[in-house]
């Protein structure tokens, strides 16, 4: 993969919008998903592909990871 993800349009959740929490961004590059810390910005972006994706949602929905 390796997109350069500088001008990709990140979104976190609006739940997290409370000032100074901790939590992660995504964005969507074709079917490539980059995900970074919202609070380093400018650090690494982790990337998925469309059906890892879809496999970590249905894990979340299913209850898989224990929260």
């Amino acid at each position: 993969m390796g997109f350069d993800w500088s001008q990709a349009t990140f979104r976190k959740a609006e739940a997290s919008s409370i000032e100074g929490t901790e939590c992660v961004e995504v964005a969507r590059l074709g079917d490539t998903y980059g995900i970074r810390n919202s609070r380093d910005p400018d650090g690494p972006v982790l990337e998925f592909t469309g059906a890892e994706m879809a496999a970590f949602a249905s894990g979340i929905r299913n209850g898989e990871f224990g929260i």
